[in-house]
């Protein structure tokens, strides 16, 4: 297959991904354990790490600006979370995040073995058929995500164990940058 495509294909997508793995997980994990796991459990402990990174880091940046920087400008007094409101939301995305990180480890997982293809340039396939392909896969993911939640509310037991706690933050008091929820009308 990687021939038919030009190239080792398949080689340069797994060449790429362990660097990756290795620039990440060297800087972040003590020794050189790391080194005998499989490939993609590597990849699952790399997203981890850069999903926790942009958690907290993201997250605490925009509690600096909204609530200390800015404060007047944006938010209430009064609409303000509290600490605990925010701890409890960091805990419960913290738990969350090596779930969340394994979708991205089992995508990365079905190109390195040819069951789906990933181009390293826009050139490779032409950009009216990559702004195709870019449509056809926003349209499937939004498809999923709605299908998924709505069964995460119709399915009682999914709903009660896994996703009320989503649900716990949906005033505007208690979201905070942390939530990893969005308040819609």
């Amino acid at each position: 297959m990687a021939a038919a495509h030009g190239g080792d294909y398949l080689g340069r997508f797994v060449a790429e991904t362990e660097w990756y793995n290795e620039v990440v997980l060297s800087a972040v994990a003590p020794g050189n354990w790391w080194r005998g796991l499989p490939h993609p459990v590597q990849s699952w402990i790399r997203n981890c790490v850069g999903g926790y990174l942009l958690y907290y880091i993201s997250g605490f940046l925009w509690c600096f600006v909204i609530y200390y920087w800015k404060r007047h400008a944006y938010i209430p007094k009064d609409s303000i979370p509290t600490n605990e409101a925010m701890r409890k939301q960091i805990i419960v995305a913290s738990k969350a995040m090596p779930l969340y990180c394994a979708l991205p480890t089992l995508s990365e997982y079905m190109i390195e073995s040819g069951w789906t293809r990933s181009f390293f340039n826009i050139s490779e396939v032409g950009v009216p058929m990559y702004l195709i392909n870019l449509a056809l896969y926003l349209t499937f993911v939004e498809f999923g995500i709605y299908w998924m939640h709505r069964e995460l509310h119709d399915i009682k037991p999914l709903y009660k164990y896994l996703h009320a706690t989503h649900h716990i933050y949906n005033k505007e008091n208690t979201l905070s940058p942390f939530a990893g929820k969005i308040l819609l009308p």
